[in-house]
Protein backbone atom coordinates (compact mmCIF):
# COMPACT_ATOMS: atom_id res chain seq x y z
CA UNK A 1 0.00 0.00 0.00
CA UNK A 2 1.41 3.39 -1.03
CA UNK A 3 2.13 6.09 1.52
CA UNK A 4 1.01 9.71 1.39
CA UNK A 5 3.23 12.72 1.93
CA UNK A 6 2.06 15.53 4.25
CA UNK A 7 1.06 17.46 1.11
CA UNK A 8 -1.17 14.77 -0.40
CA UNK A 9 -4.47 16.57 0.29
CA UNK A 10 -3.14 19.81 -1.21
CA UNK A 11 -2.06 18.01 -4.39
CA UNK A 12 -5.45 16.35 -4.76
CA UNK A 13 -7.50 19.50 -4.17
CA UNK A 14 -5.19 21.51 -6.46
CA UNK A 15 -5.84 19.30 -9.46
CA UNK A 16 -2.76 17.12 -9.25
CA UNK A 17 -2.92 13.85 -11.17
CA UNK A 18 -1.89 11.35 -8.50
CA UNK A 19 0.19 8.27 -9.35
CA UNK A 20 2.13 5.71 -7.30
CA UNK A 21 5.89 6.38 -7.21
CA UNK A 22 8.59 4.82 -5.02
CA UNK A 23 5.99 3.66 -2.53
CA UNK A 24 4.18 7.03 -2.33
CA UNK A 25 1.19 8.69 -3.97
CA UNK A 26 2.49 11.81 -5.70
CA UNK A 27 1.35 14.21 -8.45
CA UNK A 28 2.80 13.41 -11.86
CA UNK A 29 1.46 16.73 -13.18
CA UNK A 30 -1.17 19.42 -12.60
CA UNK A 31 -3.88 20.76 -14.88
CA UNK A 32 -1.52 22.94 -16.97
CA UNK A 33 0.43 19.85 -18.00
CA UNK A 34 4.03 18.67 -18.00
CA UNK A 35 5.35 20.93 -20.78
CA UNK A 36 3.93 24.06 -19.14
CA UNK A 37 5.43 23.06 -15.78
CA UNK A 38 8.81 22.23 -17.32
CA UNK A 39 9.12 25.59 -19.09
CA UNK A 40 7.92 27.45 -16.01
CA UNK A 41 10.91 26.05 -14.08
CA UNK A 42 13.29 27.02 -16.88
CA UNK A 43 12.00 30.60 -17.09
CA UNK A 44 10.32 31.42 -13.76
CA UNK A 45 9.84 28.92 -10.95
CA UNK A 46 8.35 25.60 -9.92
CA UNK A 47 7.50 24.07 -6.55
CA UNK A 48 7.96 20.33 -5.99
CA UNK A 49 6.95 17.97 -3.20
CA UNK A 50 9.98 15.74 -2.63
CA UNK A 51 8.96 14.50 0.82
CA UNK A 52 9.31 10.93 -0.39
CA UNK A 53 13.12 11.23 -0.27
CA UNK A 54 14.83 9.53 2.65
CA UNK A 55 17.14 11.00 5.28
CA UNK A 56 19.57 9.16 7.55
CA UNK A 57 22.04 10.51 10.10
CA UNK A 58 25.43 9.49 11.49
CA UNK A 59 26.49 10.99 14.83
CA UNK A 60 29.39 10.28 17.16
CA UNK A 61 33.16 10.02 17.26
CA UNK A 62 33.33 7.64 14.28
CA UNK A 63 30.66 9.31 12.12
CA UNK A 64 33.15 10.55 9.52
CA UNK A 65 35.07 7.26 9.49
CA UNK A 66 31.88 5.42 8.56
CA UNK A 67 30.82 7.98 5.95
CA UNK A 68 34.27 7.72 4.36
CA UNK A 69 34.08 3.92 4.28
CA UNK A 70 30.59 3.85 2.76
CA UNK A 71 30.89 6.60 0.16
CA UNK A 72 33.06 7.06 -2.92
CA UNK A 73 33.54 10.82 -2.53
CA UNK A 74 35.93 12.31 0.00
CA UNK A 75 34.05 13.99 2.85
CA UNK A 76 37.05 14.68 5.07
CA UNK A 77 37.57 18.19 3.67
CA UNK A 78 33.93 19.20 4.08
CA UNK A 79 33.10 22.20 6.24
CA UNK A 80 30.01 22.45 8.41
CA UNK A 81 27.23 23.78 6.18
CA UNK A 82 28.51 22.13 3.01
CA UNK A 83 26.68 19.57 0.83
CA UNK A 84 28.47 17.01 -1.33
CA UNK A 85 27.18 14.60 -3.99
CA UNK A 86 28.41 11.03 -3.67
CA UNK A 87 27.80 7.43 -4.63
CA UNK A 88 27.58 4.40 -2.38
CA UNK A 89 28.96 1.23 -3.96
CA UNK A 90 28.75 -2.48 -3.29
CA UNK A 91 31.80 -4.77 -3.10
CA UNK A 92 31.63 -5.38 -6.87
CA UNK A 93 31.78 -1.66 -7.62
CA UNK A 94 28.11 -1.38 -8.61
CA UNK A 95 26.12 1.61 -7.36
CA UNK A 96 23.93 0.97 -4.31
CA UNK A 97 22.60 4.55 -4.48
CA UNK A 98 23.52 8.14 -5.26
CA UNK A 99 22.95 10.68 -2.52
CA UNK A 100 23.74 14.01 -0.93
CA UNK A 101 25.90 14.36 2.19
CA UNK A 102 25.23 17.22 4.62
CA UNK A 103 27.87 18.04 7.25
CA UNK A 104 25.87 19.15 10.30
CA UNK A 105 28.83 19.30 12.73
CA UNK A 106 32.26 17.74 13.20
CA UNK A 107 30.58 14.57 14.45
CA UNK A 108 27.25 14.64 12.62
CA UNK A 109 26.32 13.98 8.98
CA UNK A 110 23.00 13.60 7.17
CA UNK A 111 22.61 11.60 3.97
CA UNK A 112 19.65 12.24 1.65
CA UNK A 113 18.85 9.00 -0.19
CA UNK A 114 16.46 7.95 -2.94
CA UNK A 115 12.98 6.98 -1.79
CA UNK A 116 12.87 3.69 -3.68
CA UNK A 117 16.17 2.69 -2.07
CA UNK A 118 15.37 3.70 1.50
CA UNK A 119 15.03 0.21 3.00
CA UNK A 120 17.87 -1.21 0.89
CA UNK A 121 20.19 1.67 1.86
CA UNK A 122 19.34 1.50 5.56
CA UNK A 123 19.93 -2.26 5.66
CA UNK A 124 23.19 -1.87 3.72
CA UNK A 125 24.49 0.84 6.04
CA UNK A 126 23.53 -1.05 9.19
CA UNK A 127 25.42 -4.08 7.93
CA UNK A 128 28.62 -2.06 7.34
CA UNK A 129 28.94 0.50 10.14
CA UNK A 130 31.34 0.04 13.05
CA UNK A 131 32.79 1.89 16.02
CA UNK A 132 31.30 4.74 18.03
CA UNK A 133 28.51 5.90 15.74
CA UNK A 134 24.78 6.32 16.16
CA UNK A 135 23.01 5.65 12.86
CA UNK A 136 19.34 6.62 12.50
CA UNK A 137 16.72 6.62 9.75
CA UNK A 138 15.03 10.00 10.32
CA UNK A 139 13.03 10.07 7.07
CA UNK A 140 9.67 10.27 8.83
CA UNK A 141 10.80 13.36 10.75
CA UNK A 142 11.06 15.49 7.62
CA UNK A 143 8.96 16.81 4.78
CA UNK A 144 10.96 18.17 1.84
CA UNK A 145 9.92 20.89 -0.61
CA UNK A 146 11.99 22.08 -3.59
CA UNK A 147 11.74 25.60 -5.04
CA UNK A 148 13.49 25.65 -8.43
CA UNK A 149 13.99 28.17 -11.20
CA UNK A 150 15.67 31.50 -12.04
CA UNK A 151 13.18 33.41 -9.88
CA UNK A 152 13.80 31.25 -6.78
CA UNK A 153 16.01 33.76 -4.98
CA UNK A 154 13.71 36.68 -5.78
CA UNK A 155 10.80 34.71 -4.34
CA UNK A 156 12.74 34.03 -1.14
CA UNK A 157 13.70 37.71 -0.82
CA UNK A 158 10.07 38.73 -1.28
CA UNK A 159 9.02 36.44 1.55
CA UNK A 160 11.57 38.10 3.84
CA UNK A 161 14.05 35.21 3.93
CA UNK A 162 17.08 36.87 2.32
CA UNK A 163 19.27 36.49 5.41
CA UNK A 164 18.30 32.85 5.76
CA UNK A 165 19.61 31.79 2.36
CA UNK A 166 22.86 29.91 1.79
CA UNK A 167 24.92 32.05 -0.59
CA UNK A 168 26.74 29.27 -2.44
CA UNK A 169 25.48 26.31 -4.41
CA UNK A 170 25.72 23.03 -2.46
CA UNK A 171 25.67 24.78 0.91
CA UNK A 172 22.95 24.92 3.57
CA UNK A 173 21.77 26.61 6.74
CA UNK A 174 20.48 24.16 9.31
CA UNK A 175 18.64 26.43 11.73
CA UNK A 176 16.82 28.77 9.38
CA UNK A 177 13.21 29.81 8.94
CA UNK A 178 10.83 30.79 6.15
CA UNK A 179 7.77 32.85 7.05
CA UNK A 180 8.32 31.85 10.68
CA UNK A 181 8.57 28.12 9.88
CA UNK A 182 11.77 26.44 11.13
CA UNK A 183 13.61 24.49 8.44
CA UNK A 184 16.94 23.52 7.00
CA UNK A 185 17.49 25.43 3.74
CA UNK A 186 19.78 23.89 1.15
CA UNK A 187 20.90 25.49 -2.12
CA UNK A 188 20.53 22.31 -4.16
CA UNK A 189 18.16 20.78 -6.69
CA UNK A 190 17.54 18.25 -9.43
CA UNK A 191 16.46 20.45 -12.33
CA UNK A 192 19.58 22.17 -13.63
CA UNK A 193 18.36 25.52 -12.25
CA UNK A 194 19.19 27.60 -9.20
CA UNK A 195 16.93 26.87 -6.27
CA UNK A 196 16.43 25.74 -2.71
CA UNK A 197 15.31 22.63 -0.90
CA UNK A 198 13.55 22.95 2.45
CA UNK A 199 13.52 20.28 5.16
CA UNK A 200 10.82 20.95 7.72
CA UNK A 201 8.54 19.17 10.15
CA UNK A 202 5.74 17.25 8.39
CA UNK A 203 3.24 19.27 10.44
CA UNK A 204 4.59 22.51 8.90
CA UNK A 205 4.78 21.30 5.30
CA UNK A 206 1.33 22.43 4.15
CA UNK A 207 1.79 25.93 5.58
CA UNK A 208 5.26 26.28 4.04
CA UNK A 209 3.96 25.10 0.66
CA UNK A 210 1.13 27.66 0.68
CA UNK A 211 3.39 30.49 1.86
CA UNK A 212 5.88 29.82 -0.92
CA UNK A 213 3.17 29.64 -3.58
CA UNK A 214 1.61 32.89 -2.36
CA UNK A 215 4.96 34.70 -2.36
CA UNK A 216 5.84 33.30 -5.78
CA UNK A 217 2.56 34.05 -7.55
CA UNK A 218 3.75 37.44 -8.85
CA UNK A 219 6.91 35.74 -10.19
CA UNK A 220 5.00 33.03 -12.06
CA UNK A 221 5.65 30.23 -9.56
CA UNK A 222 3.48 27.13 -10.04
CA UNK A 223 3.28 23.66 -8.44
CA UNK A 224 4.97 20.94 -10.49
CA UNK A 225 4.83 17.16 -10.58
CA UNK A 226 7.08 14.16 -11.08
CA UNK A 227 6.82 14.35 -14.86
CA UNK A 228 8.47 17.76 -15.13
CA UNK A 229 11.05 16.79 -12.53
CA UNK A 230 12.11 13.90 -14.76
CA UNK A 231 12.25 15.86 -18.01
CA UNK A 232 14.12 18.70 -16.31
CA UNK A 233 16.80 16.41 -14.86
CA UNK A 234 17.17 14.63 -18.21
CA UNK A 235 17.65 17.92 -20.09
CA UNK A 236 20.27 18.82 -17.50
CA UNK A 237 22.03 15.48 -18.06
CA UNK A 238 21.46 14.32 -14.49
CA UNK A 239 21.40 10.53 -13.95
CA UNK A 240 18.53 8.77 -12.20
CA UNK A 241 18.93 5.70 -10.03
CA UNK A 242 17.36 2.65 -11.63
CA UNK A 243 18.08 4.08 -15.07
CA UNK A 244 21.63 5.42 -15.51
CA UNK A 245 22.72 3.81 -12.23
CA UNK A 246 22.06 0.36 -10.76
CA UNK A 247 23.79 -2.22 -8.57
CA UNK A 248 25.31 -3.60 -11.79
CA UNK A 249 26.55 -0.27 -13.22
CA UNK A 250 29.80 1.22 -11.88
CA UNK A 251 30.42 4.95 -11.32
CA UNK A 252 32.94 4.97 -14.18
CA UNK A 253 30.44 3.43 -16.58
CA UNK A 254 27.89 6.03 -15.46
CA UNK A 255 30.42 8.82 -16.22
CA UNK A 256 30.46 9.78 -12.55
CA UNK A 257 34.16 9.26 -11.94
CA UNK A 258 34.52 12.83 -10.66
CA UNK A 259 32.70 11.70 -7.52
CA UNK A 260 34.97 8.70 -6.91
CA UNK A 261 38.14 9.60 -5.03
CA UNK A 262 40.47 6.66 -5.58
CA UNK A 263 43.16 8.36 -3.50
CA UNK A 264 41.09 7.76 -0.37
CA UNK A 265 42.53 5.11 1.96
CA UNK A 266 39.60 2.81 1.29
CA UNK A 267 35.89 2.62 0.61
CA UNK A 268 33.53 -0.22 -0.19
CA UNK A 269 33.95 -1.13 -3.86
CA UNK A 270 37.37 0.47 -4.34
CA UNK A 271 39.14 -2.86 -4.91
CA UNK A 272 36.66 -3.93 -7.57
CA UNK A 273 36.87 -0.56 -9.33
CA UNK A 274 40.67 -0.78 -9.40
CA UNK A 275 40.53 -4.33 -10.73
CA UNK A 276 37.91 -3.41 -13.34
CA UNK A 277 40.23 -0.96 -15.09
CA UNK A 278 38.97 1.16 -17.98
CA UNK A 279 35.22 0.60 -18.50
CA UNK A 280 34.04 -0.99 -21.75
CA UNK A 281 30.82 1.05 -21.81
CA UNK A 282 29.86 4.55 -20.71
CA UNK A 283 26.91 6.88 -20.29
CA UNK A 284 26.38 9.22 -23.23
CA UNK A 285 23.87 11.74 -24.49
CA UNK A 286 21.91 11.14 -27.68
CA UNK A 287 20.12 13.69 -29.84
CA UNK A 288 17.57 12.13 -32.17
CA UNK A 289 17.88 12.92 -35.86
CA UNK A 290 14.63 11.18 -36.85
CA UNK A 291 11.14 11.94 -35.60
CA UNK A 292 10.23 9.87 -32.54
CA UNK A 293 11.05 9.29 -28.87
CA UNK A 294 13.78 6.92 -27.67
CA UNK A 295 12.34 4.72 -24.93
CA UNK A 296 14.07 3.20 -21.92
CA UNK A 297 15.58 -0.24 -22.61
CA UNK A 298 15.52 0.28 -26.40
CA UNK A 299 18.49 -1.43 -28.06
CA UNK A 300 21.06 0.69 -29.92
CA UNK A 301 22.82 -0.43 -33.10
CA UNK A 302 25.58 0.65 -35.42
CA UNK A 303 25.79 -1.15 -38.81
CA UNK A 304 23.48 -3.83 -37.37
CA UNK A 305 25.77 -4.49 -34.42
CA UNK A 306 24.10 -4.05 -31.02
CA UNK A 307 26.24 -1.57 -29.10
CA UNK A 308 24.16 -0.34 -26.17
CA UNK A 309 20.83 0.45 -24.55
CA UNK A 310 18.76 3.56 -23.85
CA UNK A 311 18.52 4.31 -20.11
CA UNK A 312 16.21 7.38 -20.32
CA UNK A 313 14.49 9.12 -23.21
CA UNK A 314 12.02 11.96 -23.68
CA UNK A 315 10.97 14.97 -25.71
CA UNK A 316 12.84 17.89 -24.12
CA UNK A 317 10.25 20.69 -23.78
CA UNK A 318 12.64 23.61 -23.42
CA UNK A 319 15.04 22.39 -26.11
CA UNK A 320 12.20 21.41 -28.42
CA UNK A 321 13.81 18.13 -29.48
CA UNK A 322 13.97 14.46 -28.56
CA UNK A 323 16.90 13.42 -26.36
CA UNK A 324 18.10 10.35 -24.51
CA UNK A 325 20.83 9.02 -22.29
CA UNK A 326 22.31 5.60 -22.94
CA UNK A 327 24.98 3.11 -21.95
CA UNK A 328 27.07 2.67 -25.06
CA UNK A 329 30.04 0.54 -26.06
CA UNK A 330 32.97 2.90 -25.47
CA UNK A 331 34.27 2.43 -29.02
CA UNK A 332 31.10 4.14 -30.32
CA UNK A 333 30.80 6.77 -27.58
CA UNK A 334 32.64 9.53 -29.44
CA UNK A 335 30.69 12.77 -29.88
CA UNK A 336 29.28 12.94 -33.39
CA UNK A 337 28.87 9.18 -33.90
CA UNK A 338 25.54 8.34 -35.56
CA UNK A 339 23.71 5.28 -34.19
CA UNK A 340 20.29 3.68 -34.63
CA UNK A 341 17.76 3.12 -31.84
CA UNK A 342 15.24 0.30 -32.17
CA UNK A 343 11.88 1.71 -31.04
CA UNK A 344 9.10 -0.86 -31.42
CA UNK A 345 10.77 -2.36 -34.49
CA UNK A 346 11.55 0.98 -36.15
CA UNK A 347 15.13 2.26 -36.35
CA UNK A 348 15.57 5.92 -35.38
CA UNK A 349 18.84 7.66 -36.12
CA UNK A 350 20.52 9.54 -33.28
CA UNK A 351 23.81 11.35 -32.75
CA UNK A 352 26.10 11.07 -29.74
CA UNK A 353 26.35 14.50 -28.09
CA UNK A 354 28.15 15.98 -25.13
CA UNK A 355 26.30 16.09 -21.81
CA UNK A 356 24.52 17.99 -20.43
CA UNK A 357 21.95 18.87 -23.08
CA UNK A 358 21.11 22.06 -21.17
CA UNK A 359 23.12 24.35 -18.90
CA UNK A 360 21.55 27.00 -16.72
CA UNK A 361 20.42 29.87 -18.89
CA UNK A 362 21.57 28.38 -22.18
CA UNK A 363 20.80 25.60 -24.62
CA UNK A 364 23.95 23.55 -25.23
Amino acid sequence: MELMTPLFDIHRTSGGKIVPFAGYLLPVQYEEGLIFEHNAVRTKGGLFDVSHMGEVTFTGKDALTNVQKLLTNDCESMKVGQVRYSLMCNEDGGIVDDLLVYKLSEEAYMLVINAANRKKDVDWIKAHIAGEVDFRDVSDEFAQIALQGPKAQSIMISIGAKEELPEKYYCFKEKASVAGIPCLISRTGYTGEDGFEFYCSPSDAATLWQKLLEAGREFGLIPCGLGARDTLRLEAGMPLYGHEMTDAITPFEADLGAFVKMEKADFIGKGALLKGGIPKRMRVGLSLLDRGIARENSSIFCTNKEIGVVTSGTFAPYLGSAIAMALLDKYYATVGTVVEIDVRGKRLRAKVVKLPFYKRGQKV
